[in-house]
């Protein structure tokens, strides 16, 4: 079965109070007891701040290290979860649920498999 990867964006800056917090993590948590109920889940992680990424980058036989994310932003990945599912439909779906519940975008990615396809 195909896996897909959603990624979870979320805003620079100190997380939301713990009580607009707590509800949202409270569903989150319900999403992904479904998800798992589904047989779905294959992984999930939550990252920390971006202040604390690292882009290690080649160039011309050289390594170049900087702080932070690649890109640079008013928001950054905050976690993500792997999923195996029949197809980008069933993904979307799981990745539609997450959003509505945080408010926060997801990004849904089709893996490649191990030969490439």
């Amino acid at each position: 079965m195909p896996h897909y990867l959603l990624s979870m964006y979320q805003p620079d800056g100190d997380p939301p109070p713990p009580e607009v917090l707590g509800p949202i993590m409270d569903k989150v948590a319900a999403w992904d007891q479904d998800l798992r109920a589904a047989g779905a889940w294959v992984f999930t992680g939550g990252l920390h701040p971006a202040s604390t990424a690292t882009v290690v980058r080649s160039r011309r036989g050289d390594v170049v290290m900087t702080d932070g994310p690649f890109a640079e932003g008013k928001e950054h990945m905050g976690g993500f979860t792997v999923i195996s599912v029949p197809d980008l439909d069933a993904a979307l779906e799981w990745g539609r649920r997450i959003s509505e519940i945080t408010t926060l975008p997801c990004e849904v990615w089709p893996l490649r498999s191990r030969d490439g396809s």
